[in-house]
């Protein structure tokens, strides 16, 4: 029979630490995202004329 704190303990154990923090992937994301966006406007601001 499994005592209840083995199996705690086990599963904080197969937790993986190595996981970036996915606010952290978001907020980098989106960074580059609006960059590229205010890049576009930027260099495509002048593309009007021919």
């Amino acid at each position: 029979m499994l005592n209840p704190y083995v199996v705690a303990l086990a599963a904080e154990e197969a937790v993986n630490e190595n996981v970036p923090n996915h606010w952290l992937v978001g907020g980098v994301t989106l960074a580059i995202l609006l960059a590229l966006i205010v890049a576009l406007l930027i260099f495509g601001a002048g593309r009007e004329h021919s």
